[in-house]
């Protein structure tokens, strides 16, 4: 597919203690050699470095290297690929990549390496994302959940069940083809029953996925509440860091505050908030609670904080009971101070929310807060053994279970295998999209060009 070759600097911008400028394609090998003069005479064999010097087109020496060619079709792309080691710093592996590219070779986009290997059959398209989750993970569980795809274990789920539900397909198709034949005909009952097997298989690697995207994406937390109820100090308190002003005039927050805390391998993506009140005095607090609704909105869960050390307004009660449909929780703060509602009296009156009494001030309670905050998300799932998966894998994953859902509910109706053999063929479709088995230009575009150059 791809018939040039292509050069980049694979290692971060800045001084270091080497830089690596990466070649790939065709002709590496020879755009890298017309570049350097290695220290032997003996020819580049692949997997063995080889000590040079890089020389400019005068044939001055920039910088002594290390070369390390790879032939196709073992390699990172699975094409001939060539890496050059240089001392690092800017200038060296910048004057590097100049001269690839004046020899004849191509500057890479972003993720192209990465592509090539997916093209190349090096990668399939999980494990490219995986790739680019691995570079980005922020915490030692999201690198292992990164690693477990990489390593093909979400291959091996979804290629498993896609051969059970290719099975499935295949045997209803020859009972509806040869009706009249004496070959095997499966039963309704029999049918429904691998279906459900199928369909438990989807589920709890939609579960094992769903884990894996907490771990990689985060959780967005929005803390809101009426003003000077302690969002702010609460906001404070989770990052042990002053992050947001705090003082004891209402109002203090005009402004949507974000900042990410880093909780069992999960990253909290926390959004101090405006208070939210009908009462509002300017224009610029009234931009403030329109945002404060807006971050409620775009929120995984809602912390609705409540002065405990002042009595209920009926307006935090009101504002709770909207939030049903919403993951959320309500915080009782200040409770280093004598109180004038307690968790028992507030929970009675908003039965269907959890609530828990902390103090911000003197960090009482908050990994409990924390704990609760990653349950509402994860659920039972068990992060400890995630895979890396993006939202697209997962919806993929929700579509195949409706599929075979909706193939199990026309057989309870008994309805014609037809109609189960076009469900069963829709989830084989929507699994072989998580693979990169269905080809569209747009979404690889997207996946790869998130990378960044030289990977």
């Amino acid at each position: 597919m791809f018939g040039d070759t292509i050069a980049a600097i694979s290692t971060a911008w800045g001084n270091s203690g080497i830089a690596i400028v990466r070649l790939s394609g065709p002709d590496s090998w020879s755009i890298a050699q017309r570049q350097v003069r290695l220290q032997t005479e003996a020819p580049l064999k692949a997997r063995f470095a080889r000590n040079a010097v890089l020389l400019d087109e005068a044939g001055e020496e920039i910088d002594h290297i290390l070369v390390l060619p790879f032939r196709a079709p073992h390699s990172y792309t699975g094409e001939d690929l060539v890496e050059l080691h240089c001392h690092g710093g800017s200038l060296a592996a910048q004057r590097c990549l100049e001269l690839l590219i004046s020899g004849g070779a191509r500057m890479a986009l972003p993720g192209e390496y990465t592509r090539r290997a997916f093209e190349n059959g090096r990668l399939d398209l999980s494990q490219a994302e995986a790739v680019g989750a691995l570079i980005q993970a922020r915490s030692n569980e999201a690198l292992r959940a990164a690693n477990r795809t990489l390593d093909g274990e979400l291959t091996r789920a979804v290629g498993e069940i896609y051969e059970e539900l290719t099975s499935l397909g295949a045997e209803i198709e020859v009972g509806l083809d040869f009706p009249e034949e004496d070959v095997p005909y499966v039963a309704d009952e029999s049918l429904a029953g691998r279906l459900e097997v199928v369909r438990q298989s989807l589920a709890d690697l939609l579960e094992r996925c769903s884990s894996g995207v907490i771990l990689r994406e985060g959780i967005r937390v929005a803390i809101v509440g009426r003003p000077n109820a302690g969002k702010s100090s609460l906001l404070n308190a989770l990052l042990k860091e002053s992050r947001a002003i705090v003082t004891a005039i209402p109002g203090t927050t005009r402004d949507v505050i974000e900042a990410v805390l880093t909780y069992r391998g999960i990253p909290l993506r926390l959004v101090d908030t405006a208070g939210i009140t009908e009462n509002y005095h300017d224009e610029v607090e009234a931009i403030g609670v329109e945002r404060a609704r807006a971050a409620m909105k775009e929120a995984d869960v809602c912390v609705w904080v409540i002065d405990g050390s002042e009595p209920l307004h009926q307006e935090d009660v009101d504002r709770v009971h909207e939030l049903a449909d919403t993951p959320h929780l309500v915080v009782l703060n200040k409770a280093d101070l004598p109180q004038q509602i307690s968790e028992a009296s507030l929970t009675a009156l908003i039965p269907a929310s959890t609530v828990i009494s902390v103090s911000a001030a003197k960090g009482l309670r908050l990994d409990e807060l924390k704990e609760s905050l990653v349950g509402l998300v994860s659920g039972t799932g068990a992060l400890d053994t995630g895979l890396n998966a993006s939202s697209r894998q997962v919806e993929e994953l929700r579509g195949a279970i409706a599929s075979v859902g909706t193939g199990l509910k026309a057989l309870g109706d008994g309805l014609d295998q037809a109609l189960v053999s076009g469900c069963v063929g829709d989830a084989r479709r929507s699994l072989s999209r998580i693979l990169g088995g269905d080809r569209d230009e747009d979404l690889l575009h997207e996946i790869f060009g998130r990378f960044c150059i030289g990977k």
